[in-house]
């Protein structure tokens, strides 16, 4: 009629078809414990209006003193304060952050108060959400996800292993379609049609945890006080290429997203650089394979002459006669470009592309760059055995040290262990390629013993990375950078990439580590080496002891365990328990149950965790004193109020005291002492 099919319209109208959700998979480290999750959470809404209730069928607030009260005693708010809520001049009202990431325990609770009273009018919407309880954790490498603009309460991987295996997480979704009556109830005798949804698969990482946290929390430190303009840091085992820990500054927080508007770019696998004297290691194990590294031949050190250029060594004026081997061990580059000299240039440039420079490694990450090598004129081509001239990202240099520390052969680095399905039980595990062999195994077994001598030597200049009851190798790198304004070499102060990589135990190693660091702040410190060792050297030694076989000593301090939940429990009888274990946790509001908790329910958790309580009634603001800024911002993001800081490190100094009564949208400055200052101590 009129040109409409009104049978299509009457089915339109009591026809139902529902989107069944896939679960997203789970991400997890090496040992199974949680790094993403899918959480459901849970929006408070409260209808004040009644025109869309019937007499037999009210759905609004019709007692907002009594449902006031039933609420007060599972949400972060006051009786006042929710009473001033529920009687506003409004069709329908929310709570804030009060009202908002609701567990279901907290959203069954109030539903089954409600019910018990015979009240109405409260309402919940479903959101699906991703849960990062590691916070600040590999975050450009394990990436995001978060909801489709496109699609609503779809979950899409946007950023690291979330995006470069979104399909794989997302599973697929179901769908249902049912005859309903203008209520919303099935019709009866109308069939239901459903096909259920394929719940996505779980992937398992090389990462582990314990030294994941260990490396951002050293990080943490260097970075505030010494604010380098970029950072990476990357351990990984030599001999199956597996990575055990990644990081970088600029980061961000993956469960506050604070942070994530510095830098979306992954500097593991998108920052390209000119590597500088680590490279070196390779011209070494280049030359010794062809048999032309004599360590006790003398050349004259301090500046040569090449295609109408001059080479210079750090300190120009030379060290006088040296043998190759002191060359080696004051990183001379007058030394590397007499060896690829002898060399010759088209051989130099096949080992370079052996090592897989200017070819991406396949990692399973995205937007992977393949760094370049030119390779055109003579000065160009010397220059690349010293490490400028052509350029590289951080993960092709773990993948050419790998053959160093792995008889010759190459490995390549890999974040993925596996991939499994909850729902079958099947698993895919990511097999180590076969490996490719570059050098032999004599020739790596020399290259490591001669890079002893950067370490141990007296004449050494990776000295300051020597490690208590270990020996280690190690380079050190100090690479000049452009500067995009003016086309040209940065120059002068610390306007330079320094980097080391050090491999353990330097007989047969295990372990190599590597990192990069640009344009630091020394802070009364003589060199940026010193700035790198604050991070290299507790982490190797950790992570020596970690992976050592001696039983006693691969017992890490900090012993995990699962938190449990805590949610809709006696504020008291959390207390005691916590005290007992000794945790760490601090408690927000002083009502008698606890409404929500971070880190959520079953997550792996170690003395480094602050455990967060957020009570039902009034929020109350804890004494802040010691904390870090993730910790802050954890805090904000579960009571919804503002934080301006002041300063890097963590808290000695609030503007609102200890236990004073907080508001969502309220604002409490905080001031950051980097953890060596003096009014830190």
């Amino acid at each position: 009629m009129n040109g409409e099919n009104l049978e299509q319209n009457v089915e339109n109208l009591y026809t139902r078809n529902n989107t069944l959700q896939a679960k997203r998979g789970s991400i997890y480290d090496i040992n199974g414990n949680p790094i993403a999750v899918d959480a459901t959470t849970y929006k408070m809404v409260a209808v004040l209006t009644d025109e869309w209730s019937t007499p037999n069928r009210p759905i609004h607030i019709k007692e907002p003193d009594k449902v006031a009260a039933v609420l007060s005693e599972h949400v972060s708010m006051s009786e006042e304060e929710l009473y001033d809520r529920l009687t506003k001049e409004n069709s329908q009202v929310e709570f804030g952050s009060a009202g908002n990431n609701l567990t279901f325990e907290t959203k069954s609770a109030i539903e089954e108060a409600l019910e018990e009273e015979n009240l109405t009018g409260i309402t919940f919407e479903e959101k699906k959400s991703r849960l990062y309880p590691n916070g600040t954790f590999a975050s450009h490498t394990v990436g995001l996800a978060q909801q489709n603009n496109e699609e609503e309460n779809e979950i899409t991987g946007v950023l690291g292993i979330e995006k470069e295996f979104n399909d794989s997480l997302s599973g697929e979704n179901g769908w249902r379609r049912y005859q309903r009556d203008r209520f919303g109830y099935v019709l009866p005798d109308m069939g239901v049609e459903e096909v259920l949804p394929v719940n996505g698969n779980d992937i398992h990482l090389t990462l582990d945890r314990r030294m994941q946290i260990f490396l951002e929390s050293i990080i943490d430190e260097v970075n505030a006080e010494h604010k380098p303009a970029n950072l990476t840091a990357t351990l990984m085992h030599a001999k199956t290429g597996e990575i055990v820990a990644t990081s970088q500054r600029p980061t961000f927080n993956a469960t506050t997203k604070e942070g994530i508007e510095q830098s979306w770019q992954n500097l593991l696998v998108e920052f390209t650089y000119e590597p500088g004297s680590t490279l070196k290691v390779i011209t070494l194990a280049s030359a010794i394979q062809e048999g032309i590294f004599r360590p006790y031949d003398y050349f004259k050190s301090g500046q040569i002459q090449i295609a109408g250029e001059t080479v210079r060594d750090v300190n120009p004026r030379g060290w006088g006669n040296i043998t190759y081997l002191e060359g080696l061990a004051r990183s001379s580059n007058v030394a590397f470009v007499k060896l690829v000299e002898e060399m010759g240039h088209d051989t130099w440039k096949e080992y370079l592309d052996d090592f897989g420079f200017g070819e991406p490694t396949g990692i399973s990450l995205p937007n992977e760059m393949a760094g370049s090598n030119p390779y055109q004129w003579p000065i160009q081509r010397l220059n690349t055995s010293f490490g400028q001239g052509l350029t590289v990202t951080p993960i092709q240099m773990l993948r050419a040290f790998s053959a160093i520390a792995n008889d010759g052969k190459v490995v390549d680095p890999h974040l993925v262990k596996s991939i499994s399905n909850p729902d079958t039980g099947e698993v895919k595990n990511f097999e180590q390629k076969e490996t490719q062999t570059l050098i032999s195994e004599e020739t790596a077994d020399k290259t490591l013993e001669y890079l002893k001598e950067t370490v141990y030597s007296d004449e050494g200049n990776a000295r300051g990375y020597q490690i208590e009851g270990h020996e280690i190798v190690a380079k050190t790198g100090t690479a000049q950078f452009v500067n995009p304004e003016t086309g040209t070499y940065h120059r002068g102060g610390t306007n330079y990439i320094y980097s080391v990589v050090g491999m353990a135990p330097a007989d047969d190693p295990e372990l190599i580590f590597y990192i990069t660091m640009q344009q630091p702040e020394l802070n009364g410190l003589g060199h940026a080496s010193q700035v790198i060792q604050k991070i290299f050297n507790p982490v190797m030694k950790r992570a020596l002891e970690y992976f050592s076989t001696d039983e006693e000593v691969n017992l890490n301090e900090e012993e995990s365990e699962t938190l449990e939940n805590t949610v809709q429990s006696r504020t008291s009888d959390i207390i005691s328990q916590f005290e007992e274990k000794n945790r760490e946790y601090s408690v927000i509001g002083s009502g008698d149950t606890i409404v929500q908790q971070f880190p959520a329910a079953d997550t792996e958790i170690n003395d480094s965790y602050r455990i967060l309580l957020l009570t039902n009634g009034a929020m109350t603001l804890p004494d802040l004193t010691g904390w870090s800024r993730s910790d802050v911002l954890r805090l904000a993001d579960l009571t919804g109020i503002e934080v301006e800081f002041e300063g890097e490190g963590y808290v000695t100094d609030q503007s609102v005291l200890p236990e004073s009564f907080i508001e969502t949208g309220s604002t409490v400055s905080v001031k950051l002492t980097p953890p060596n200052d003096p009014l830190n101590e």
